[in-house]
């Protein structure tokens, strides 16, 4: 079969979803050193191959920079057919369901997506992902999750089905299938083809005061303000906005400017992003690599250099939007 060129991003998506190289080499049946050469641009990938990583890493062909406009049209007919499949698997499995339930339960107990996540040791987009009904769930998550929401496991399922045979979870599950159409961008949000968009619902909080060195400081327990999210990002649950209060972007941007934020997106070469150097001090940076193949922050006046280590990439929120 013919193989694919393309500019892979495997390695950042790998390294943010806690998967090792010796573990992508065993579910695609290559040596560790192939791994290495197709991370670094010295092997190609076949089709079943870009399947099969998109798969393990949970992220879409678009993830590995590979899009409708410019791929081989046998495998965006591939992934596509690969989705349906998905889908089909997601309704008659009773996952709308159970996403529904577990979202129900996790505010009734007053906790986050991103302490649920990491209590059961997933990532936040794919713990989303469940939650809103797109994902299969192996018996070893589901153990997880349940320890994760301080319930048995049996309690749990018991709890799904009484939630489920009261309707309880019927209002969740249709929100989770409303998708925002947009068709004109310029147009305002209520009028996007006759279809009614809440400017409520679409407010995200922002955060950020200006702090030493040229960071942010954002401290998300609290803010003093909100903005509403941009067309482009209305489908999108996880935003949080961010003032771009930082001097060392000098006058380029307003400091009134807002940066839209997507933590659970991958931030890869080229991207701006905000890198979290501690819980609450922030720094925006453009995501670069180096000679050696070594991923940096590049911060700006003065230019200065953040190297990122394999702990690093869970505090690399990706910068999606940003409103003047």
């Amino acid at each position: 079969m013919e193989e694919i060129v393309f500019p892979n991003q495997i390695r950042i998506n790998r390294k943010m979803r806690g998967v090792s190289m010796q573990d992508l080499a065993d579910r695609l049946g290559i040596s560790l050193s192939a791994i290495s050469k197709i991370e670094k641009g010295y092997r190609r990938l076949n089709q079943e191959q870009l399947i099969l990583v998109a798969e393990v890493l949970d992220c879409s062909l678009q993830d590995l920079y590979v899009n409708e406009q410019n791929s081989q049209h046998d495998v965006v007919m591939a992934w596509k057919k690969e989705q349906e499949r998905r889908q089909e698997i997601n309704k008659s499995s009773g996952l709308k369901v159970l996403g529904a339930a577990l979202r129900y339960i996790r505010n009734d107990k007053s906790l986050t997506l991103i302490e649920v996540a990491e209590n059961a040791d997933m990532t936040l987009s794919v713990y989303h992902r469940i939650e809103m009904g797109q994902r299969e769930v192996s018996d070893k998550e589901y153990k997880s999750i349940a320890k994760a929401l301080g319930m048995e496991v049996d309690t749990l399922k018991e709890e799904v089905k009484r939630l489920d045979a009261e309707g309880a979870l019927e209002e969740i599950i249709a929100h989770n299938d409303t998708k925002y159409k947009v068709g004109n961008m310029g147009r305002p949000a209520n009028e996007h083809s006759g279809n009614f968009v809440d400017l409520e619902a679409l407010k995200v909080p922002v955060f950020g005061i200006s702090g030493a060195d040229g960071s942010i400081v954002v401290d998300r327990s609290s803010s003093s303000k909100e903005a509403v999210k941009p067309a482009n990002l209305y489908d999108k649950r996880d935003i949080y906005g961010v003032s771009l209060c930082t001097r060392r972007l000098g006058s380029i941007l307003s400091n009134r400017a807002v940066m839209f934020i997507a933590p659970s997106e991958v931030a890869s070469v080229g991207d701006i992003a905000l890198y979290y150097k501690t819980e609450q001090q922030a720094f925006v940076v453009s995501v670069r690599e180096d000679e050696t193949g070594q991923l940096y922050g590049l911060m700006w006046n003065p230019e200065e250099r953040i190297y990122f280590s394999n702990d690093d990439f869970k505090k690399i929120h990706k910068v999606v939007d940003i409103a003047l």
